[in-house]
């Protein structure tokens, strides 16, 4: 075991002051590989459920031989430690399987969004060149035309049918030959012809992760994680949301490409001996209800809007469902409204917290107290061996003081090793031992840190600051408001404009009306020039608005006219 020693300099850390009793400053650390952690959970849980999706349940003990077989036979295909292996698959025991057989055959896996088209996917792939690619059958097409770009040596594909309701189609296939695609279940379920490599030694400095960011310059990057990144992390929320061995059911409702559901669920399920709940359609808020009062689900790590569709879901206002179980509930990705937590709280009886993290540190760096105070609109404490800093804007050296925004900095045992082939990114985001963020913070006298917006979000209209997110809060308080983003565009006159874009309840709402409903909050220069009504925002599987694509879709409009 190794302890993670960070720097410890009089009044640094305000936060430790206000930790839960249960949790200490510091923890130790696992020096081990992600599957090991699963392996320790099979040895001692062999009969426990490790998966449950749809109609069909895996216990630990036929995970582990699953993930034994694919990874010999992933090297029989010729993966040899380092390389990258693309995983498209939605939340299904397959993205698991596959997950931890290609760690355990020493690579590394690059999860990318399967609803991406080929154009998004085909930049991603061309960037970590993987060797091989895992996805759905009906992605076949799509993966074949890719593999001209990105050269790779197979695609294995997989149906979502073949598992639901406990069968497991494709047992027996054979592989086809010396063919591009082979079928996912023929290499979990049999063994391919000739020898396998043995398997490599992998350990806490190996990588793990390729995840994609879009960093501070907003072009995407492969922030690399480490095994010991990964371990940490686990560590340190399993720590922070008191979870106990066994004794946990893990709703895995967030996407499980995304390094968020992938370590405060996947992960941390396997970390605990939990059974992980896998679910493929986030929408379905029938479902989540069906699956958190049938298993009765302890953990869910989500985002505000899944908390929002379970408090206005009218069986639930009803009493109809019990959703008594939830114990912790970590929200990400966007700003929790006190009135979702206040409202979720009182119909679960369990905790709703905020937190914060970044691929670069997957997944969190910042929680707020399961039993502690939460603060509004804060991200919470650091996690235990995080140090943080809020520097200046302009050079990113000089530390402000308490309640002054500046750019949040941080360091820590999940913080990424650097991003993939972008020694200029790396240099930018990595200096001096600390991690900019990008993101543009103010921290209290008692060490809680809440988020103002984006650094490379500002927009600067006539030399002048103006933080979307400032100028979005004052409008969703208004009537007749559902949701909104704003951005800032080019403008000839002033640098840059204001540009809200604003989904409407009510649809009599006047862009007017909007406007002069938030000049009690906003200075004048702060008022959104224009007022663009849309029917629903662009995000990511994770909830985060994509203020970019609402900016290129704007200014398209503009050259067209």
């Amino acid at each position: 075991m190794t302890t993670h020693n960070q720097r410890e300099r009089q009044g640094a850390k305000p936060w430790l002051k206000h930790y839960d009793t249960h949790v200490p400053p510091s923890l130790s650390y696992a020096d081990i590989s992600i599957n090991q952690l699963l392996e320790e959970a099979v040895r001692k849980y062999p009969t426990q459920t490790f998966l449950r999706w749809r109609g069909s349940a895996m216990r630990y003990d036929e995970a582990s031989a699953c993930i034994e077989r694919l990874s010999r036979n992933l090297t029989r295909l010729g993966l040899q430690k380092g390389q990258r292996v693309a995983l498209l698959l939605p939340n299904i025991p397959q993205f698991v399987l596959a997950y931890y057989a290609v760690l355990k055959a020493g690579g590394v896996v690059a999860a990318l969004n399967p609803h991406y088209r080929a154009a998004e996917l085909g930049l991603l792939l061309q960037d970590c060149q993987p060797v091989m690619a895992i996805g759905l059958e009906s992605q076949l097409d799509t993966l074949i035309e890719l593999c001209r770009a990105a050269p790779m040596q197979k695609v294995l594909t997989t149906r979502m049918q073949d598992w639901e309701g406990g069968a497991r189609a494709g047992v027996g296939d054979s592989p086809q030959g010396e063919q591009l695609t082979i079928a996912l279940e023929s290499l979990l379920f049999g063994e391919l012809e000739g020898d396998a490599l043995p398997l490599p030694q992998v350990g806490a400095e190996d990588a793990a992760i390729f995840q994609y960011s879009g960093g501070t310059t907003g072009r995407p990057k492969a922030a690399i994680g480490l095994q010991r990144n990964l371990i940490a992390n686990v560590t340190q929320f399993r720590t922070w949301c008191n979870l106990q061995e066994r004794q946990e059911v893990i709703l895995a409702a967030i996407p499980l490409y995304h390094v968020y559901g992938m370590v405060l669920a996947m992960n941390m399920g396997a970390a605990l001996g939990a059974e992980v709940v896998l679910i493929d359609d986030a929408r379905d808020v029938g479902g989540i209800l069906r699956q958190i009062e049938q298993r009765r689900v302890s953990f869910y790590p989500g985002v505000p809007s899944m908390y929002y569709a379970i408090n206005q879901h009218p069986e639930v206002r009803a009493g109809r469902w019990r959703l008594d179980s939830i114990k912790a509930c970590i929200s990400g990705s966007a700003p929790l409204h006190p009135q979702i937590k206040e409202e979720f709280e009182r119909l679960t009886g369990g905790k709703l917290v905020e937190g914060y993290g970044l691929s670069e540190a997957p997944t969190a760096t910042h929680c707020n107290p399961l039993y502690g105070a939460n603060k509004s609109g804060s991200i919470g404490l650091p996690l235990p061996d995080v140090d943080c800093r809020v520097v200046d804007l302009e050079t990113g050296e000089r530390e402000m003081a308490a309640g002054e925004a500046g750019e949040l900095t941080l360091r820590g045992p999940q913080v990424m090793q650097g991003y993939h082939n972008a020694e200029q990114e790396n240099r930018q985001a990595l200096r001096g031992g600390w991690l900019h963020t990008g993101d543009v913070v103010r921290m209290d006298e008692e060490g809680y840190f809440a988020i103002v917006d984006r650094k490379k979000d500002l927009i600067k209209v006539g030399g002048l600051q103006v933080w979307p997110n400032e100028v979005e809060a004052a409008i969703k308080r208004l009537a007749g408001v559902a949701d909104c983003a704003v951005a800032g565009v080019p403008d000839l006159a002033q640098g840059e404009k204001v540009v809200a874009w604003v989904v409407r309840k009510d649809a009599r709402l006047e862009a007017q009306t909007l406007r002069e409903g938030c000049r009690d909050e906003l200075a004048a220069y702060k008022l959104p020039s224009q007022v663009v009504f849309i029917e629903q925002l662009p995000r990511t599987g994770v909830g985060k608005v994509l203020r970019r694509e609402l900016v290129r879709g704007y200014l398209t409009e503009v050259d067209k006219s």
